[in-house]
């Protein structure tokens, strides 16, 4: 592979009905989707393909959904381009258990396994101790972590997700939420948009998660790989296994570092590649100021389009 490629794998909230049925003629996607829908065994390709969308959208299915996608579609590129090795990977939250498996760092089935007790955890989480997000658009990072402080409120509000300047998402209890909307608004935030979530994810009401998640990642085989993956919780590089594990635990209750974590990889990467559906991370490498293009695939076709862009 001539150019360095960084690939960036989406989180929960990227899913849509219908996602998988645009590569399911391809050999080595439809392999990936079913050995992956077989391992759980469940027919989550049929959730994909016809939904309802509220059952796609259920945490414990939309995880294990989304992770199988991004793999099926990173396994084609493998096939298609034999000579592709990603220079680094990283994921937005769900995402970055994705890019461990796509750089050989994690076995795919016994991730697969993992992802779909962290969805189940954190979907009982969401019910035990319920919450939801809101994105506050127009303020910095620090403004965030400044009116979290301001608010006092450490059982209800948290920054969750550092997305791209500009654009942080809060989250918390519904009192924590109105008292960030409020206090968000009152420092000049353009809007503070509701998300349409199941909970507080990357709050402390996830701590039921972190928990039942722990033995469970302490168990996964870890490998050394050439590709580097940056983590959400630091922003940087792992050191060791035992950091891996440490992080992708604590990413349940602590923000995504995400715009920093692109900051990290930008200066080194010649092309960023989407995987995953839709073109959500391409929207915010545009508002990082990512000047590398970002490909993303939404049909066969565009398998011509990255093989041109990667010569």
């Amino acid at each position: 592979m001539k150019k360095r490629l960084t690939f960036i794998f989406p989180g929960q909230g990227a899913q849509g009905v219908g996602m998988g049925k645009e590569f399911i003629q391809n050999k080595a996607f439809k392999e990936t989707l079913e050995k992956g829908c077989d391992h759980l065994n469940r027919d989550l390709r049929k959730i994909m393909f016809e939904g309802p969308e509220e059952e796609l959208n259920l945490t414990k299915n939309s995880q294990p959904a989304l992770f199988i996608y991004s793999i099926a579609l990173f396994e084609m590129l493998k096939k298609e381009f034999p000579q592709l090795v990603p220079h680094t990977a990283l994921g937005l939250s769900l995402g970055e258990y994705s890019a461990f498996v796509a750089a050989g760092i994690l076995p795919f089935e016994e991730t697969l396994k993992v992802v779909q007790a962290r969805g189940d955890l954190m979907g009982k989480a969401c019910e035990m101790r319920p919450g939801t997000m809101a994105v506050v658009l127009g303020l910095e990072a620090d403004q965030v972590i400044e009116l979290v402080k301001e608010a006092n409120l450490p059982n209800d509000l948290w920054a969750a997700n550092f997305n791209s300047p500009g654009q942080v998402v809060i989250s918390g209890t519904e009192r924590g939420i109105l008292k960030g909307t409020e206090l968000a608004k009152a420092k000049g935030a353009k809007r503070v948009l509701p998300l349409s979530v199941q909970g507080a994810f990357h709050s402390g009401l996830m701590e039921s998660a972190l928990k039942g998640l722990e033995p469970l990642v302490d168990m996964l085989p870890i490998k050394e790989s050439p590709t580097k993956v940056v983590m959400n919780v630091s922003a940087n590089y792992p050191g060791n296994a035992s950091v891996i594990r440490k992080n992708l635990v604590l990413q349940v209750t602590h923000p995504v570092l995400w715009a920093q974590s692109i900051d990290r990889v930008k200066g080194e990467t010649e092309i960023f590649v989407e995987a995953g559906y839709g073109e959500t991370l391409k929207g915010l490498n545009k508002r990082i100021g990512v000047f590398a293009p970002t490909v993303t695939f939404k049909e066969p076709a565009d398998l011509e389009t990255f093989a041109k862009e990667i010569l």
